[in-house]
């Protein structure tokens, strides 16, 4: 293979017009790292931080492009994250992660494109259909009638699945029910938390989901309370799903092992990109548990064709003015495009925001 002879990293902050998102999602911070090599090939790869302030991730990315990446010959890319993730023993995860998932996003793509064929193909699979769910045009602070009008838009553009979301209050039995009446019971009832209950409300809400057919309900509680999460598990009333804030994959694992979750939810940026999620899929396939990556359906895709495990893909627009190349939605599912990479290119807003 010829050698990186250009490894760049660049930030630039895209503001949204309105907040969305159970979190109320204002602003991301995106990180481009472009490489070329001496053949000409050409590899693309991003990251962000949610809600701003992603300096610290931006000098992570250009550090290891420097220490790891530019003027050397590339390893593969699983093997290059491997070297550069050691690398963060004494400083630990955090920004280095962030970084890293651009770098090797870039490096997956670099490596498709030398070999002429799909990420999806390189990565080892091939093209399938993947069933999307709608989870864009959702918040916390709209009445049961707006939540159910948001899903039945979803569903009229074919998605058979949709994934309101709840905070644990009084109003989600309105909610829930809403939305289930204005779906029916053929498509898939999902909900997400986004970590806002206690233990007493995260029991309310399971409840509830049983009692509507919910097919899992997402991130509950917060994160580090893994033994809340084994105690909701262990009561049998729905399905857990959680995994975008974790920062390593054995968290995961830990929960993953005991069935704690049957669905986990790898964020693309906190996790450091599609390497360390190819090895949580691999330990979902031997545990049973179905992996439905944290949005960017259009790009997870790929996994998807390597990767059985990988069972929903999540439509949650957010990052995708900033690229053209998108699979389309059809009948409810997504397939890889057959673009030599990932197919994604930065758009004419991207390369205005990096002007400045």
């Amino acid at each position: 293979m010829a050698r990186i002879e250009r490894a760049t990293a660049e930030l630039f902050t895209y503001r949204l017009d309105r907040a969305v998102g159970g979190s109320g999602v204002a602003a991301v911070d995106v990180i481009i790292v472009k490489l070329a090599d001496a053949d000409g090939a050409e590899g693309l790869g991003f990251s962000y931080v949610l809600g701003g302030n992603g300096k610290l991730a931006l000098l992570a990315a250009e550090d290891q492009l420097a220490r790891f990446v530019r003027a050397r010959t590339p390893a593969p890319p699983r093997a290059a994250w491997q070297s550069i993730a050691a690398s963060f023993n004494r400083s630990g995860p955090g920004p280095n992660l962030i970084g890293l998932a651009a770098i090797d996003v870039a490096m997956w793509d670099l490596h498709a494109r030398r070999c002429g064929v799909p990420l999806g193909v390189a990565m080892g699979g091939e093209p399938r259909a993947v069933p999307v769910y709608g989870s864009g045009g959702f918040n916390t602070q709209q009445a049961p009638e707006e939540a159910a009008e948001a899903a039945s838009s979803h569903v009229a553009r074919g998605l058979r699945a949709v994934k309101p979301r709840v905070a644990g209050a009084a109003k989600d039995a309105k909610v829930i029910a809403a939305v289930r009446a204005a779906v029916g019971d053929e498509v898939a009832l999902m909900a997400d938390a986004n970590e806002k209950c206690d233990l007493v409300t995260a029991r309310r809400l399971l409840q509830l989901a049983r009692d509507h057919g919910v097919l899992f309900v997402e991130e509950p509680l917060p994160w580090s309370l893994a033994a809340s999460y084994a105690r909701l598990d262990a009561a049998g009333l729905v399905t857990l799903a959680a995994g975008e804030h974790a920062q390593d994959h054995r968290q995961l694992l830990a929960m993953m092992q005991p069935g704690t979750l049957g669905v986990v939810q790898p964020d693309l940026a906190m996790i450091g990109g599609l390497s360390p999620v190819m090895d949580i899929c691999v330990m979902a396939e031997a545990l049973g548990t179905a992996v439905s990556p944290h949005f960017l359906h259009g790009l997870f895709v790929h996994l998807a064709a390597a990767s059985p495990a990988v069972t929903w893909l999540e439509d949650f627009p957010l990052l995708e003015p900033l690229f053209d190349g998108w699979p389309d939605i059809r009948s409810g599912c997504a397939m890889m495009t057959q673009s030599a990479g990932h197919g994604l290119r930065l758009s004419g807003l991207s390369e205005q925001l990096l002007k400045g």
